[in-house]
């Protein structure tokens, strides 16, 4: 098993080498013509509404989670989806989908009281759980994340004065709010942005980072134990407005990572719409050259050290160098971008849109 093990990482290790290499280098020319380079594929969901919620399980899996209450899924490449939504759920909008495989996954409903709500599935989408209805009017929750297949942690915007985490250990089953001590104040106005499930990111099995906007200063926010206590950074993002500030964070490990956001009004600029830090979220660095516009998510690239790619409504740009610059490499509209580890990736946005990534 270890052996096999060790193939299949090889294997996905050169597919991202060459895919990075035909991101970044010229077209070449074959057999008289230019070999094209890998370029974000139109899949036809049959839908459109509007999907800022999108787990990437593999090159063939994918799910996807938007506006009407809408789930689907493809187990084919995105040649096929299916229509799994939970029942009577039309009135609800779904901002974030945490799928573990092919038949488990857990969904986020956002919105003011009972209309923040969680669902779990364990049949690939026919059957779903309501397992959280948020009950204080006071909260509303935008994301989730996952540490593991059992514990995960979800985010509401202040709550007296306070961001609140809810906690599960049971893959999505039960929710528990957690004790608010460990929680930095909040800023008037901070909140978390809804915009592509990446307002909370987990990576390893205990850190977990927040991002936020809205507020005098766009931060992030780190904790170590699974959400029991934080500590806050300033981040270089422009903040000052409700419509500015850090919308998407991603960290290949628990030291580097990537954060985007801006501004996300069309008419108004974002011209320092990424940061990096190095250090875990406790300082971060301004991009030397960032994306030319606001920016909703981001991703790291399986298995590299230094790539990844960021999406907005105006486009997809990509860093080679661990996101001290960016290139502009596709003008599609895409919210949010996933990758599995066998460097199937996925982007998905408004009207219906999603596409794969193709070599």
């Amino acid at each position: 098993m270890r052996n096999t093990r060790r193939t299949g990482r090889t294997v996905a290790v050169g597919l991202c080498a060459a895919a990075l290499a035909a991101l970044t280098a010229a077209p070449a020319q074959a057999h008289g013509g230019q070999r094209p380079a890998p370029h974000w594929q139109l899949k036809d969901s049959g839908t459109d509404v509007r999907f800022r919620g999108l787990t990437a399980v593999s090159r063939d899996t994918a799910w996807l989670a938007g506006s009407k209450g809408t789930v689907l899924r493809t187990t084919d490449g995105g040649a096929h989806w299916r229509n799994v939504s939970p029942p009577g759920a039309t009135d609800l909008e779904f901002r974030d989908i945490e799928a573990f495989d092919a038949r488990h996954a857990v969904v986020l409903a956002i919105g003011e009281g009972e209309a923040s709500r969680v669902f779990r599935t364990d049949d690939g989408g026919a059957t779903w759980t309501e397992s959280f209805r948020n009950t204080d009017a006071k909260a509303f929750y935008d994301c989730l994340t996952f540490f593991d297949r059992r514990h995960g942690l979800a985010l509401s915007d202040p709550v007296d004065g306070r961001f609140r985490i809810l906690s599960t250990s049971d893959g999505g089953r039960s929710w528990t709010v957690l004790p608010s001590a460990g929680m930095p104040a909040a800023q008037d106005g901070e909140a978390g942005f809804a915009a592509s499930g990446q307002c909370l990111v987990a990576s390893g099995p205990n850190d977990v980072w927040l991002a936020t906007g809205g507020g005098a200063r766009a931060r992030v926010l780190h904790s170590a134990d699974r959400g029991l206590t934080w500590t806050a950074t300033d981040t270089p993002i422009p903040a000052g407005d409700p419509a500015r500030g850090v919308f998407a964070v991603a960290f290949r490990d628990r030291t580097h990572g990537i954060a985007v956001g801006g501004d996300y009004r069309a008419d108004q600029p974002s011209p320092q719409a990424a940061a990096v830090s190095r250090d875990g979220g406790r300082t971060w660095t301004p991009a030397d050259r960032p994306p030319p516009a606001y920016r909703s998510g981001v991703t790291w690239l399986p298995h590299s050290r230094t790539a990844a790619l960021a999406v907005g409504p105006t486009g997809t740009d990509l860093t080679t160098d661990g996101g001290r610059t960016w290139k502009t490499v596709d003008s599609g509209s895409y919210d949010t971008v996933d990758c599995a580890p066998d460097l199937g990736c996925w982007a998905s946005g408004e009207k219906g849109r999603v596409a794969r990534l193709e070599p």
